[in-house]
């Protein structure tokens, strides 16, 4: 349950070994720990991950479930059986499955959700294709998404999650058409446009604690300035809700900001 949540929000803990996580459920050691930006599944906030990309955003779940067959095998010894610990581990895929699901049907404002490539497991790996090659912001579409009118689609709500405008135009055509196709469905659900939304904007956070953030807060502090720090914080205690003044903490992450260090990736040991 807790990776499919940091992948609904598109948190990556950046170097989730085995000695990095607990039977209780609970992870630690966040040095290099980073928010997507734009949606790559590929993107990892570890400098030290850089080659292999094992602790990558997109394969979370697995790493998770790879660390608990560590343990698996670690306590067999102890259980003398494996069944129950095979149990265990499809329990762990089941449920994180399941989870992961239920958050991506609120995501994208669904009644219900239909499994299969031809379903909506399909609809949504093709979404994941468009926006990384898109260069698309993924906190912006996701939180954009709501205001899209499933009748008649439209880019014109997302203009802000786009970073590249030669890369937004190579996915243009195909996007407009997912959109088209996930207005149709939505229609088709019948759920009242306003509960519709709201469960969407729930789903969808409007401030997550980005990078560059963080680093900005970081450099007041430095200077004996908590004020940055503080109001940060403040905004991030209310994630969901529009906050009158405070647009400048839901903006995509600035250029200056790609690649310094803070902003971009840390080393395991920051």
């Amino acid at each position: 349950v807790l990776v499919a949540r940091w992948m609904r929000v598109g948190f990556v803990h950046g170097v989730m070994n085995t000695d990095n996580m607990s039977i209780l459920g609970l992870t630690i050691d966040y040095g290099p720990y980073g928010w997507v930006d734009d949606f790559d599944p590929d993107w990892t906030p570890n400098t030290t991950d850089a080659g292999g990309r094992r602790y990558r955003f997109g394969n979370q779940p697995y790493i998770a479930h790879w660390n608990l067959w560590q343990l698996a095998n670690a306590i067999h010894p102890v259980v003398r059986e494996e069944a129950p610990l095979e149990r265990a581990l499809a329990a762990y895929a089941d449920i994180h499955d399941a989870e992961y699901r239920r958050m991506m049907q609120a995501k994208l404002g669904l009644a219900q959700w239909q499994k299969g490539e031809r379903g909506d497991d399909g609809v949504l790996a093709r979404l994941h294709k468009l926006l990384a090659a898109g260069e698309v912001d993924m906190t912006i579409f996701f939180r954009r998404l709501a205001d899209v009118d499933p009748a008649a689609p439209s880019l014109a709500p997302l203009d802000d999650a786009f970073y590249d405008p030669a890369r937004r135009a190579a996915v243009e055509i195909e996007l407009l058409g997912w959109l088209r196709e996930h207005g149709a469905r939505v229609l088709a659900d019948g759920l009242p446009a306003a509960q519709r939304r709201a469960a969407m904007l729930r789903a969808n956070p409007l401030y997550v604690p980005r990078n560059y953030l963080a680093q900005q807060a970081i450099d007041a502090a430095e200077q004996g300035d908590l004020s940055e720090l503080e109001t940060l914080l403040e905004v991030l205690r209310r994630p969901y809700d529009e906050q009158p003044g405070r647009a400048r903490f839901a903006a995509r992450r600035p250029d200056w900001a790609r690649n310094r260090p803070g902003c971009s990736m840390l080393s395991c040991s920051s």
